[in-house]
């Protein structure tokens, strides 16, 4: 008699694998998030395997003839440099973000475009009618283009149609967490199902050589929604970033096969839908005013594109008898809390009974220990009352004891910072042997630091 499949529990956070039901997840912590799944015994694929009824596997060397994917660009510069160079024949591309942050917009705009050069594309949704999306194609101006649409979400029966339709190019499936297979015994966006759907729909993409972009629903931490085998199993993960209340918006890599990862492209969301950035740093600093207390700006890297952003920085007295205040937007809360430490040990700044409140304008969230030291001028700044040179970028790594450290691409952020009319930098000094930086650019003067303390001194002198 056939052993009856077990019972197990999934976290749908996280997807950590429980033996037995809690109401907390021992992996990630969040409450009432195990749901009970089927696991099929094993017997039968085991015997299969020790039957030896596999085929053998060709091996072949390292070392041979390199083959670069064909790509087929989509028709927007930014999505095609997140992508690496435009999208792969039998690639899945998984794009998530917050609800209304503009992912089928941005999607529908790339399929449009991509019909619009005589490609086949497939726009499949499971949470909007075919008219809703013709409704959003007008409004974004793409309504004339070749696109198929569908909306459904049975997984049978968009595999049926995709084996059906000859020479598509492309499919988008908008969204994962909404499709369904019959043969699971769970409701649509549970981890049997996001797996099993995404499992059939790969498949099918790999077998027809198309490329695949899976739609995908964020927790309220920002990561993807279901099961983590998800990320594994396609070849690039994107988020879509950014204050559903600000035009700004950041595409950024976070898994790439074909190309590099933490690769941003920048976005501003209009009445017509999305429109490429093509220099973010001007339009970051666009607003930005020379003569106020408490900004610096960040010569950053975010991916291999040099981006200029400002920092912004205010202190005012601790009210009440609690602790004082960290507010944080788009950095770090613990590497703030790390550098006021600094500046206070290292530099004799007193700040510990300041409520702190730090910004980076823009949007956009800064992740690289570089901007250390744009911070610490931000912060500097904001204690003396007096403005940073409106023609100054900074950029370095501030380490415990003070020390200023060597960042990565040196030579790339300042050439965008003398882009950008900017006349003078404060960078890392160099050592012996790491000593590789070019010749600055033209008209740029470089003030090298070798400790915390010649920033927060100079800053003091000046005022």
């Amino acid at each position: 008699m056939a052993k009856k499949p077990s019972r197990t529990y999934v976290c749908t956070n996280c997807g950590a694998v429980h033996a037995k039901w809690a109401g907390q997840c021992d992996a990630c912590g969040e409450w009432n998030t195990l749901e009970e799944m089927a696991v099929e015994p094993l017997a039968a694929s085991s015997a299969a395997v020790r039957g030896g009824k596999g085929r053998r596997v060709a091996l072949q060397a390292l070392e041979g003839e390199i083959k670069l994917p064909p790509r087929t660009q989509t028709g927007i510069a930014e999505l095609d440099r997140v992508l690496g160079g435009g999208l792969v024949p039998a690639s899945v591309v998984l794009v998530g973000g917050d609800p209304g942050i503009g992912k089928s917009t941005l999607l529908l705009q790339a399929a449009s475009k991509l019909a619009g050069k005589g490609e086949r594309v497939l726009y499949i949704s499971g949470e909007e009618a075919v008219d809703q999306i013709r409704l959003r194609a007008q409004r974004l101006g793409v309504a004339g283009a070749k696109l198929d649409l569908a909306a459904s979400i049975n997984v049978a029966d968009i595999v049926a149609t995709l084996e059906a339709e000859p020479d598509v190019r492309a499919v988008v499936i908008d969204s994962i967490q909404t499709m369904w297979l019959e043969t699971i015994d769970s409701a649509p966006g549970t981890v049997s199902q996001v797996r099993a759907c995404a499992f059939e729909l790969i498949r099918a993409a790999k077998r027809r050589s198309f490329s695949l972009i899976l739609v995908g629903h964020v927790t309220k931490e920002g990561a993807l929604a279901g099961p983590r085998v998800l990320e594994h199993m396609v070849d690039a993960v994107m988020y879509f970033e950014g204050d559903r209340g600000h035009q700004f918006r950041i595409l950024r890599a976070a898994k790439n096969r074909y190309g590099a990862t933490d690769e941003i492209g920048v976005f501003a969301m209009t009445d017509r839908g999305l429109e490429e950035v093509s220099n973010p740093s001007a339009l970051f600093l666009a607003e930005r005013r020379g003569n106020i207390a408490g900004s610096a700006v960040f010569a950053g890297l975010e991916g291999t594109r040099p981006v200029l952003l400002e920092v912004q920085a205010l202190l005012a007295p601790k009210g009440g008898d609690g602790a004082p205040r960290r507010a944080v937007v788009g950095w770090d809360t613990g590497r703030l809390s790390m550098l006021l430490a600094v500046l206070e040990t290292r530099c004799g700044l007193k700040l510990s009974g300041m409520d702190v409140y730090l910004n980076v304008a823009g949007g956009l969230k800064v992740a690289e220990p570089a901007a250390d030291l744009a911070v610490a001028a931000a912060l500097v700044s904001a204690a003396s009352g007096v403005p940073t040179s409106p023609g100054e970028v900074y950029f370095g790594e501030v380490g415990l004891s003070g020390e200023v450290r060597q960042v990565a691409q040196a030579d790339a952020r300042l050439k965008e910072a003398a882009k950008l009319g900017f006349d003078r930098a404060v960078l890392p000094r160099r050592i012996a042997r790491g000593n590789t930086r070019s010749r600055p650019p033209e008209g740029l003067h470089l003030r090298e630091i070798g400790h915390i303390s010649d920033l927060v001194s100079a800053e003091m002198e000046a005022e």
